[in-house]
């Protein structure tokens, strides 16, 4: 038994339309990147009643009327394009490196997809999620590049995330699929008063034919709970 959200499907398809519509009408008024695409789903998903249904009969059941769907499928696409409107007067800072990646990333060469690697950071007197303190994630060249340039490497922790850090590296290139090679890194964090940390870690992986997109929590790689202890 599954659970699924139809309007997720509705506003996909329509961003997908849309979009599809624009890059065919040649005009560069209107970017059509992937990185927009998403954009503009998660603003018109937020704006969205949820339909929650169980997968198969449920899905059968939403297309019983019609005329609501008609009109639904109206208003989410008024919906679409007044975000896209605004995402595209308004684009991310990080905009043109994101459509750079996604040229990349056409690439077919096999790559070392590298889990999302997430974890916490506390106090360790007191055991308190730690914030406004600096974490990076290295390798043995530095800083390491991150898959979604809209994530800074380093990070600054801030406090409703209760102490939480995610970064999402960069893939690797390999020289065929299957190859096998061990990745070592270092967590590092450093905030005023406290003595530095550092963490060490590697991942074992073997390499793919494809760039994975889709960043999935379910997949990545989970630190143990470190602390910062102050000075």
């Amino acid at each position: 038994m599954e659970i699924h959200n139809l309007m997720e499907d509705l506003v996909f398809d329509t961003v997908d339309e849309l979009f599809e519509a624009g890059s065919k009408s040649g005009s560069d008024k209107w970017c059509t990147c992937r990185q927009c695409r998403l954009d503009v789903a998660c603003y018109a998903l937020n704006r969205l009643k949820p339909e929650y249904v169980l997968s198969g009969r449920g899905l059968a059941y939403s297309e019983v009327d019609y005329g609501e769907k008609l009109q639904r499928i109206a208003d989410v696409a008024a919906l679409v394009k007044k975000g896209w409107a605004i995402i595209n007067a308004a684009p991310r800072p990080s905009h043109n490196k994101e459509i750079g990646r996604e040229r990349l990333l056409k690439n077919t060469s096999p790559v070392f997809n590298i889990k999302p690697i997430m974890g916490r950071l506390f106090n360790g007197e007191n055991f308190e999620p730690v914030y406004d303190c600096e974490v990076a994630l290295m390798d043995e060249l530095g800083l390491v590049s991150m898959m979604d340039n809209s994530w800074t490497n380093p990070y600054t922790l801030v406090k409703n995330t209760n102490g939480l850090f995610t970064f999402w590296p960069y893939p690797v290139a390999s020289s065929e699929a299957g190859e096998s090679r061990r990745f070592p890194f270092t967590i590092t964090a450093s905030l005023d008063g406290f003595e530095n940390l550092t963490h060490y870690f590697e991942l074992d992986l073997v390499s793919e034919q494809n760039v994975v997109l889709q960043f999935s929590r379910q997949t990545a790689f989970r630190l143990p709970d470190l602390y910062i202890f102050p000075k």
